[in-house]
């Protein structure tokens, strides 16, 4: 597969599992209508799927610079945190406003969705990469 299809299909498939989970998840804990959650998590959904093509494409391209090849744990911790990192960043304004709630509250509330991605992210990418195989800049010669 391209390194371009490889990316639109681990973002699409990763915001489309995600959806299905959050959104339920997010009327559950705001005691917010399931109606409003999805449409929160929609957009949530969005600026992920964004961010998730263009993390990955950054990501890539360091990686494909590095002398040592492969996707250890290491890595793949380091690429969840950076991941899950900014999307807080940009994401718990988004929340604070739609909730109508400081960004304080908004970033307590968004801890247990944060765990949650944080865990799925490093598993999803495990996941798709053992299914699709690395792309070019993770493999060693071994691998092609």
């Amino acid at each position: 597969m391209s390194p371009l299809t490889r990316r639109i299909v681990q973002a699409v498939l990763y915001e489309a599992i995600a959806l299905v989970f959050v959104g339920p998840v997010l009327a559950i804990l705001f005691a917010q209508p399931v109606s409003s959650s999805l449409g929160l998590a929609a957009i949530m959904s969005a600026v992920a799927l964004a961010w998730n093509y263009g993390f990955n494409f950054l990501f890539e391209h360091w990686e494909g610079k590095q002398a040592i090849k492969g996707r250890s744990f290491l890595r793949r911790l380091v690429h969840g945190i950076c991941f899950e990192g900014a999307l807080v960043i940009m994401l718990v304004p988004l929340m604070a406003y739609w909730l109508q709630t400081t960004l304080l509250q908004a970033f307590l509330a968004d801890v247990g969705i944060l765990v949650f991605f944080f865990i799925y992210a490093i598993g999803f990418t495990w996941f798709f990469d053992h299914l699709f195989g690395l792309p070019a800049s993770a493999r060693t010669q071994c691998d092609e």
